[in-house]
């Protein structure tokens, strides 16, 4: 029988003031610089950044496995170490190995036994899709199937907030569809969910709101559809053989033109003056598509040329 699932309480996660900075041979490494960022329960959230941006430093404090520098973490009114050990928290990191000579079954049995209100074993292999695999020994798995038990792992505690550093690197991209299927059933369940991930179009599909941080800060905070409209640009496609790319490039509310084979992209200022210009220039345009700012887009305009910067880290 599937165990009854409590959702969050009121109060959420308030991360405040956050700064961690680490000593190198080097020097110090800023990692963190003053991060703050409340998750209301039930909230999906996506925490986006390049490398060295501080998204796994900023995980690591939530979940209470380093120490701020200064600032403050708060889950559901208490400290994490209060949160992970009432069973309220689930993470999936990218660190760290399963148990070996257990069986699936028996790993995450054993995790179960350890919390207060687990969901039931074959609950979780359910969701997770691992009922085939129960009865394999840990060692014998896949990289894609060991990354769904360390899935499952962070589930059966029934947690109120499931944190996810990278949670599909390892997956095909079925294992990926299926993860997320899983994701949006927990999540409906009135879960909590944080996750890092460098597949953008994960947050953009799955996230209720994008946390952007570069250098060690956040630099853009809102469901995904507010970020893309920061970017403010617009893609016109269209099927036109013949057309002059310079001539094209040259037309009011167009900032830039290509052409792919008998297809032109048209990148605009301003789509509503770009598409009558074309029209009216090319009637004979056709399979006409115009699109909003994908996430890559405002992820590369919002991080910054200078997203590399060496005093970020992790």
């Amino acid at each position: 029988m599937a165990s009854a699932i409590t959702p969050a309480t009121e109060t959420g996660i308030r991360l405040q003031g956050l700064v961690k900075s680490f000593r190198t041979p080097h020097g110090p490494v800023h990692a963190v610089r003053g991060v703050d960022v409340a998750i209301a329960p039930g909230e999906t959230v996506a925490l986006l950044g390049p490398n060295g941006a501080g998204k796994s430093t900023t995980i690591d404090m939530l979940l209470g496995l380093t120490r701020p520098d200064a600032g403050s973490v708060s889950l559901f009114g208490g400290t994490p170490e209060e949160a992970i050990g009432a069973g309220r928290i689930g993470a999936m990191l990218q660190t760290g190995a399963l148990l070996r000579d257990l069986t699936v079954r028996e790993l995450i049995a054993m995790m179960a036994s350890l919390y207060p209100r687990p969901l039931d074993v074959d609950e979780v292999l359910d969701l997770t899709g691992l009922e085939a695999t129960a009865r394999q020994r840990t060692e014998k798995l896949s990289g894609g199937q060991a990354q769904r038990v360390r899935f499952a792992v962070a589930l059966v505690s029934n947690p109120d907030l499931l944190v996810l550093d990278e949670p599909t690197v390892a997956m095909d991209v079925e294992g990926r569809h299926a993860f997320w299927a899983t994701m949006r059933e927990f999540a409906a369940r009135g879960k909590t969910i944080v996750f890092a991930t460098h597949y953008l179009e994960e947050a953009d599909d799955f996230a209720d709101r994008v946390v952007l941080m570069a250098r060690g800060r956040v630099v853009a905070d809102g469901p995904p559809t507010e970020i893309k409209a920061r970017v403010g640009s617009r893609t016109i496609r269209a099927t036109l053989p013949h057309a002059d790319v310079e001539a094209l490039r040259g037309l009011p509310g167009v900032a830039g033109a290509e052409r792919r084979g008998a297809s032109i992209t048209l990148t605009c200022t301003d789509s509503d003056v770009a598409i009558r210009a074309l029209l009216a220039a090319h009637p004979a345009a056709g399979d006409i598509e115009i699109s909003g700012a994908a996430l890559e887009e405002a992820f590369l305009q919002l991080t910054g040329d200078d997203a590399h910067d060496t005093e970020a880290a992790a």
